[in-house]
């Protein structure tokens, strides 16, 4: 059945039959006042145009407006053109549509202008006035939850359902009455009050629907089903053969909403920081840090394991978990490691779309660390062949015969003192001392970045310089410790990039590309949303090389993450290389920054790790392991647990409890298991469990799972290593010292002169970033297991002031990796007709 748009009297004679004519204003407006308690946050747009000026347009205009503020409503107006076209009217629409501060757009335009287009180009959600064919339908169907029926039509319907008169979905639709025609004023006023009092109705609803979905939303996950086999097929077939969950649904899934998503294709999306302040006062959920025992070569399986356990949190044991972890550099991946995406049944998918690209974000850091060094060089030629004068004029020019400063530049005459806006004001003085850097050329520490492994470019002969790997760029440290664009913008201005002929840091501020630096970053400071095979999320963000730097993922993703998954959560990270190196920079470095503090530590260990370090002989990446790594030998893995006894005891000096989490291979016998997990309770590990996640997915880290959840509800008596306020000595001797079990440090008369220089500049309460060997505790990559009598050798220091903290180098570092000799791209191709990829891992 179709009521269509009656007249003023048959709307009257309607009422009137069911004795609620008199009434119905009277009651429409204390069902509004019922619903007014948060209509001073409620918005309303009114589009029209300038056809509508004609007078009983106008009046009828006005009297809505009044209507709506006499309610409470926050009214506000767009009057486009009389000759605007489509278009515009539905661009403007589409922008209503995205700010979140607009509960309703109400659409008071002549008949020409409402199109099918315009009126379902309203989101259903803000379309208080019914007019979309989705509400229509809606209505028709008898569901209003998620949108509005017609004002005359929502009024009927609630009026003849207080007097017991019910209009069932599947035989009735009502068309909304419009006030024109031969009707009296008072006919047009009582209407208009009706619509003008549900339309405000469907305003506060609209505010309060956004309100909801403001706060918190319980996840509604549903994960994925995973059927290993046997045996395990490689990593990119495993990964094809799950079709992965779209990137939208996964969000909706756990509670992120739809503006604050930015997709990149069907598989990952770009989650934006606004997320932080909605959830402002949602309480964090338990942080679960992975570290490990000291590498091979070959690695442990740290990220395998940190996959693992949230597949086995979220799809089997039914509890939020978020996995955050670092952004591969391209370099391994095509050199001899391979990716970083997880392996087995325990990755991120697509695996060659977290391995290669991903979101661009390390293409961002390169140029922006390049746009440093072109500015350097640049700055050096211009200062070296112009007069002050000729340097004035053009980094001031005059602009239709006007010249003023640019922000940065007002920022620089503060920093030297000068009290002065109008260029013209300046002596000859001030204007030498704003216009030369003097950076002396020998003194430039910046070096250009590309993200690949090329040991040619470690030194290049032209113009003398070298290249480092992208992800060793102190613009990734930066990325990776930042908690906002404003704090970011302040950190990149912050980097010293070279001395002056006079000893004087000059950063990136002095050069004036800070704001050009944070344009080229505003896109990678968001975290990256994927999934791993289970349909569990995980946020990729961030790599900084955790030789030099500190080898964490971003404090941001850790950040939103500890939101999203809500007080019972879980939010699983991971620590670059052995927990004496990566875990003990992220307690004394990332959690400074962040202010957040872990639960419970999960260390990771291999028999085959254990053995190297009870004397078996070396592992060589792409060499076949020795017979020793593949028959049972008690003895290699009894002595290699020395190792394990250790880097048990560094997690307990920062009060943090540790569960063992042994890395099964298919090598491996139960009596070493079972060995390697007595050995290492009897060492203080709070449990020590075996883990199969590689072989079957999430089923095979339950026991792991249940092992953190039951640890991370403990209170834990977390503490940092030392003081910022000792002395860079001091520092530098606690970690080596108490940490890696050196007997003393040895400073080199150049790292001393560093450390006098930066006690002169005010960077001595800066933290300590120790680049040395993963390979070894000590200095020494041959030595395994734990050594002894050793002093540790400081042979340089450097510092990333942006990043905020001071890197002393023990030995040679190299921050250029090169490819081996039969590197990883030897197998990678792809299919010119299916363009699928091949060979990777």
């Amino acid at each position: 059945m179709v009521f269509l748009a009656p007249s003023a009297s048959q709307f009257s004679v309607i009422l009137q039959k069911h004795s609620i004519g008199q009434k119905c204003g009277h009651i429409l407006f204390l069902m509004f006042l019922k619903e007014i308690s948060c209509a001073h946050q409620a918005c309303i747009y009114l589009i029209k145009n300038t056809e509508q000026n004609i007078n009983s347009v106008k009046n009828h205009s006005n009297m809505l407006i009044f209507f709506f503020f006499f309610f409470g409503l926050n009214v506000m107006q767009i009057c486009l053109p009389h000759q605007c076209r489509e278009e515009e009217v539905i661009e403007e629409i589409l922008r209503l549509n995205e700010d979140s501060r607009v509960h309703g757009i109400f659409l008071h335009l002549p008949q020409s202008f409402l199109s099918k287009s315009v009126r379902n180009a309203i989101k259903p959600q803000k379309d208080v006035d019914g007019v979309s064919d989705l509400n229509v339908g809606r209505v028709v169907l008898g569901d209003q939850r998620h949108g509005f029926a017609s004002p005359v039509a929502g009024a009927v319907l609630e009026m003849l359902a207080r007097h017991g008169v019910y209009l069932y979905a599947f035989w009735h639709m009502l068309l909304h009455l419009h006030s024109k025609g031969q009707i009296s004023h008072f006919e047009v006023f009582t209407k208009m009050f009706v619509a003008a009092v549900v339309i405000c109705q469907h305003v506060v609803r609209s505010s309060r629907r956004w309100i909801q979905e403001q706060q918190y939303q319980p996840w509604r996950l549903r994960p994925l089903k995973l059927q290993p086999l046997s045996p395990v097929p490689s990593d990119i077939e495993i990964s094809r053969a799950q079709t992965p969950k779209p990137i939208s649904q996964l969000a909706q899934e756990i509670g992120l909403l739809p503006e604050e998503l930015e997709a990149y294709g069907n598989t990952k999306a770009k989650v934006h920081l606004s997320l932080l302040n909605r959830l402002q006062h949602q309480p964090n959920g338990k942080y679960v840090l992975v570290a490990g025992i000291t590498p091979t070569p070959l690695g442990e399986g740290k990220s395998t394991v940190t996959i693992g356990l949230v597949q086995a949190l979220s799809a089997h044991l039914k509890l939020n978990s978020f996995a955050c972890l670092r952004q591969p550099s391209q370099g391994p991946t095509f050199g001899v490691k391979g990716g970083a995406a997880g392996g087995g049944y325990a990755q991120v998918i697509p695996m060659e779309e977290f391995n290669l690209h991903l979101t661009g974000d390390i293409h961002a850091i390169t140029a922006a660390n390049n746009l440093v060094a072109a500015a350097i060089d640049a700055r050096i030629l211009h200062e070296a062949t112009q007069s002050d004068r000729a340097l004035y004029s053009r980094l001031v020019p005059s602009v239709n015969g006007v010249r003023c400063f640019s922000p940065i530049q007002m920022a620089r005459l503060q920093r030297l003192g000068i009290n002065k806006s109008d260029p013209s004001d300046l002596t000859p003085e001030e204007i030498r001392a704003f216009v030369r850097l003097d950076l002396d050329p020998e003194k430039v520490t910046w070096q250009r970045v590309v993200d690949t492994n090329d040991r040619f470019l470690r030194k290049i002969t032209v113009g003398q310089t070298q290249f480092d790997i992208a992800v060793a760029s102190e613009i990734m440290a930066i990325l990776a410790l930042t908690d906002g664009l404003g704090d970011m913008r302040a950190r990149l201005g912050r980097m010293v990039v070279g001395s002056s002929r006079n000893g004087q840091p000059i950063t990136a501020d002095d050069l004036g590309v800070t704001g050009a630096l944070a344009v080229l970053m505003k896109d990678a400071i968001k975290p990256t949303l994927m999934q791993t095979l289970e349909g569990t999320p995980v946020f990729v963000h961030a790599g900084p090389f955790a030789n030099i730097a500190h080898g964490n993922s971003s404090v941001l993703a850790d950040k939103l993450a500890l939101k999203l998954v809500g007080e019972e959560g879980y939010v699983v990270t991971e620590a670059g290389f052995g927990a004496d190196i990566g875990m003990e920079k992220f307690f004394n470095i990332k959690c400074r920054t962040s202010g957040l503090t872990p639960d419970v530590v999960v260390l990771v260990a291999t028999v085959r790790a254990l053995k190297m370090h009870g004397g078996g002989p070396n592992v060589t990446a792409g060499v076949p392991l020795p017979k020793e790594y593949i028959n049972e030998n008690l003895q290699l893995v009894a002595d290699g647990c020395s190792n394990l006894k250790k880097q048990i005891q560094i997690t307990h000096l920062f009060g943090v409890p540790v569960i063992v989490a042994l890395n099964v291979f298919k090598t491996d016998t139960q009596a070493e298991i079972d060995m390697v997990c007595r050995i290492a309770e009897a060492s203080g590990a709070s449990a020590a469990v075996q883990c199969h996640h590689w072989s079957r997915g999430g089923w095979g880290s339950v026991e792991l799972a249940h092992a953190v959840k039951k640890v991370a509800s403990q209170k834990n008596h977390f503490q940092f290593l030392y003081n910022l306020q000792d002395s860079i000595v001091e520092k530098i001797r606690s970690i080596a010292q108490k940490v890696y079990g050196a007997d003393d440090i040895e400073l080199s008369p150049e790292a001393q002169a560093k450390i006098d220089y930066y006690n002169q500049q005010g960077f001595s309460a800066l933290p300590i970033c120790m680049a040395k060997t993963h390979l070894s505790l000590s200095h020494m990559p041959e030595k395994k297991g734990v050594p002894t009598g050793f002093i540790l050798p400081i042979r340089d220091i450097r510092a990333s002031i942006g990043a905020g903290f001071i890197y002393p180098l023990v030995g040679t570092m190299s921050t250029m990796p090169g490819l081996p000799t039969r590197p990883c791209f030897y197998d990678i191709d792809l299919d010119p007709v299916t363009e699928e990829i091949k060979g990777l891992f």
